[in-house]
């Protein structure tokens, strides 16, 4: 048994940031990681995804970022070799290829078993993030087996997929992207549309995160949201991280052939079916983007900018068939696959502790689960920064308070 005062479970962007300030604190800890630093980034991400968000909201401790490209849009291999460089520089106490196989409370402390050791640890951080495992529907087992399935995890490019009618199930940054890519391979993309965001890639001049950014749009402390359990099942953000600076909405999609339809509402062995609640989706999309926009414009004005840019404008409506297709045939070869985009899930199943509510999620109070306990990097955990690289360092600075009080009243006890 390896005793420590604190074990950290991730080394992404959270795991990092939470192992430099520890060490900043003086605080000895182990960061453990069951594939290398940024394993996910490597195997979890399409050959051409790049960030969504510009290389200047991209920090991580210890990298020096003034020779980059401030605006422009890293690959997310080009992202995780950052992030290898920023564990190295920090002398993050990283063991790799470590898998946890539980973490369970003893005698005041914590438990940590894993494939290769176990520790026993004052404060534990769990920094394994929100995208663990996509949300498969159960309908999918009632697939004919003639049907290609792949999530958007496992999505890496279009010549893994067979030719032919591709299905894309999920309207957010993952399933736009992948429709986007397997339409421009010559391929007939319908898009199952659901619950989705709007937002432009350049709005007043600017890069549409620079606007947020500017007037705090994700910053809103947890303990001020009107609905946070909403603001926890916001979809990601629909944007392109493309030098083109090109829109990604459902317009851009449709300009490029693909189809949309509603949410999908069933399957049996020969046909899927689609909500008809396709227009009013497309419909509370645009409403929520002008509220956004109508947030920036009253900030740019308060701060000043009108005179320095553009003025307001509002985007066209999304386009909507005026009857949207209702079904399609799965024997006639119209559909040769589908990628489930269907958003994720954080993987908690090695934590013996009844902090989970009846859906299976932990539970926590801004990252404290309970006393020593500390989660990272999930929806919304303090700010709606949470789950951007950016917000990272934020949300680790604000737990390290809290654990290392916990430490001190250990050693007090």
């Amino acid at each position: 048994m390896r005793r420590v005062s604190t074990v950290i479970i991730g080394a992404g962007q959270c795991g990092l940031a939470m192992s430099n300030e520890l060490s900043a604190h003086g605080v000895d800890h182990v960061v453990l990681e069951r594939g290398e630093v940024a394993n996910r980034w490597r195997t979890a991400r399409g050959d051409s995804l790049r960030l969504l968000t510009p290389n200047w909201l991209n920090p991580l401790p210890g990298l020096d970022d003034t020779r980059l490209d401030a605006d422009g849009f890293m690959p997310c291999a080009a992202f995780a070799d950052r992030m290898q460089r920023a564990a190295r520089n920090i002398g993050a106490p990283i063991e790799t290829d470590t898998q946890v196989v539980s973490a369970r409370p003893a005698r005041g402390r914590y438990i940590v078993d894993t494939t290769h050791d176990s520790f026993e640890a004052q404060t534990l951080v769990i920094a394994t993030g929100a995208c663990a495992r996509v949300k498969v529907p159960a309908i999918a087992a009632d697939l004919p087996p003639h049907i290609t399935q792949m999530t958007s995890q496992a999505y890496r490019r279009p010549s893994d997929l067979p030719e032919g009618g591709m299905l894309v199930v999920g309207a957010s940054a993952s399933g736009l992207n992948i429709a986007r890519e397997l339409q421009l391979t010559g391929r007939q993309v319908t898009l199952a549309v659901g619950n989705h965001l709007r937002m432009p890639r350049v709005y007043r001049d600017a890069d549409m995160l620079t606007w947020t950014h500017l007037a705090r749009i994700f910053h809103t402390p947890y303990t001020e949201v009107d609905d946070l359990e909403r603001m926890r099942r916001l979809p990601s953000l629909p944007l392109l991280g493309d030098p083109s600076l090109a829109d990604m909405d459902l317009n851009a999609l449709q300009d490029l052939g693909v189809r949309i339809v509603g949410r999908l509402a069933g399957l049996d062995r020969q046909r899927v079916y689609f909500s008809g609640s396709l227009a009013n989706q497309c419909m509370l999309a645009d409403l929520k983007l002008d509220r956004l926009l109508d947030q920036i414009d009253a900030w740019a004005r308060n701060a000043g900018f009108d005179e320095l840019t553009s003025p307001p404008e509002r985007l066209a409506r999304t386009r909507v068939p005026d009857a949207p297709q209702l079904e399609l045939d799965l024997t006639g070869g119209a559909v040769q696959a589908i990628v489930w985009a269907t958003g994720y899930l954080p993987d908690h199943g090695w934590l013996d502790l009844p902090v989970f509510d009846r859906k299976g999620r932990i539970m926590h109070e801004g990252g404290v689960v309970a006393p020593g306990l500390f989660v990272m990097g999930l929806p919304y955990l303090r700010t709606g920064l949470s789950t951007h690289i950016e917000g990272a360092s934020e949300d680790a600075r604000a737990l390290a308070v809290p654990l290392t009080a916990a430490l001190g009243a250990s050693l007090a006890a």
